[in-house]
């Protein structure tokens, strides 16, 4: 086996059980290892710490499986890894109605570049590192085995592949090819999902629990929901008993399924409007007016997508909130979230207290709101909790 030498110093980490070992942190490689093949981790002495999939465009050179110098990467590691994860969301699973959960969530489930998603009988897969390239087979063997009732379609379009020197690959693997709309239930309120064009897997998943806790402070309210997608808060809220909803989207198309998603839940025409343009510009423009809401939501995409753009990042979390703050009546409630991994939940919750006191708005902090249970974090792997957000109640 090939075998990857660390600089002095440079095990520390991994002796934390952290997976990602940087193309900086590497000595030597000994041996001529394949992309995605499995390497022995050798600390600067020589002593084996691990193994790990060996990627050669990445700047994450070694994504770690095995902290166990004895514990070599095989197919029977997999399977235990897939079979360990699946186990942990039984109780999801088992819930009414046709669900939705995320199965495996990467490396907090020791299985680093793997992503796979279930949407009622289908499930999503993305394998978004070269490790995880080199194991395709025995991972789609091993969900076969473990969910033979399962169709398996693959969704490894994400752009990161390509900073693996991967090409991206969608279509079918197994069973049925998805329809165009995949219907799941969360809670109260149903949801058509497009799994083969659609963000992420098709939805965000990772809201589910929020939805939830959102649409509890809705009734009877207005709501406006920024970068609304397919609608998943505003419906939620309207199955709640909000009053109003105005979802605020730049795809036209997305909001074409939140309109679906109105009628699938018999949402009255008049209880929701779409609204396809740019946030801030609207925002913005509901402020001149004078416009008000009892709820405002925000949810944008990931505004720092490297450490170099987190100033632009703030700049921006900063522009949104200062100007939904503006819009809130008193004793209202702004739900805003940063799904940005470079941007902590500390400094998130500095830049929109900045907000706050250039909005000259009295906030209280109701709940602090992470992503759902099915998408747990390792404890040795903070970077897992990407999702963030903020229920504040404003004055």
């Amino acid at each position: 086996m090939a075998t990857i030498v660390l600089k002095q110093g440079r095990e520390k980490s991994l002796k934390r059980f952290h997976p990602w070992i940087f193309s900086g942190a590497i000595q030597k490689v000994n041996g001529n290892p394949a992309p995605g093949e499995s390497v022995g981790i050798l600390d600067a002495t020589g002593q084996c710490l691990g193994h790990g999939s060996y990627s050669p465009h990445s700047q994450i050179r070694v994504r770690a499986l095995s902290f166990d110098p004895d514990q070599d990467i095989t197919p029977e590691l997999i399977h235990q890894r897939i079979q360990r994860a699946i186990d942990g969301r039984k109780h999801i699973l088992a819930g009414n109605g046709p669900g939705a959960c995320r199965l495996i969530n990467a490396e907090s489930d020791g299985l680093p570049g793997l992503v796979v998603d279930c949407y009622d009988t289908f499930l999503v897969i993305q394998i978004l590192a070269m490790g995880m390239e080199w194991w395709r087979e025995t991972i789609i063997q091993t969900l076969q085995t473990l969910c033979p009732d399962y169709s398996i379609y693959e969704r490894s379009d994400s752009e990161v592949r390509r900073k693996e020197g991967l090409d991206l690959r969608t279509g079918r693997i197994t069973g049925e090819e998805p329809p165009d709309q995949v219907t799941i239930r969360e809670d109260a309120a149903a949801y058509f999902v497009n799994i083969k064009t659609g963000h992420k897997t098709g939805f965000y998943l990772d809201q589910r629990t929020n939805r939830t806790r959102v649409a509890r402070y809705a009734a009877h309210a207005e709501m406006l929901n920024c970068f609304s997608y397919t609608g998943g808060f505003g419906i939620m809220s309207l199955v709640w008993g909000a009053e109003r909803v105005i979802n605020i989207d730049a795809s036209q198309q997305a909001l074409d399924l939140a309109s679906k998603n109105a009628e699938l839940n018999d949402i009255a025409p008049e209880r929701v409007n779409q609204v396809q343009g740019d946030v801030f510009k609207l925002l913005r423009t509901y402020r001149d007016e004078g416009r008000q809401f009892d709820i405002v939501v925000l949810d944008p995409p990931k505004f720092a997508e490297s450490k170099a753009q987190m100033n632009r990042a703030c700049r921006g979390y900063k522009d949104i909130n200062l100007s939904a703050l503006k819009l809130i009546r008193p004793g209202g409630m702004l739900f805003t979230f940063s799904c940005s991994g470079n941007i902590d939940a500390d400094l998130f919750q500095k830049v929109v207290a900045g907000a706050a006191i250039d909005a000259r708005r009295d906030v209280q902090i109701v709940e602090h709101l992470f992503q759902s249970p099915d998408h747990p974090t390792s404890i040795f792997f903070p970077e897992g909790t990407y999702l963030k957000g903020l229920g504040l109640r404003v004055y």
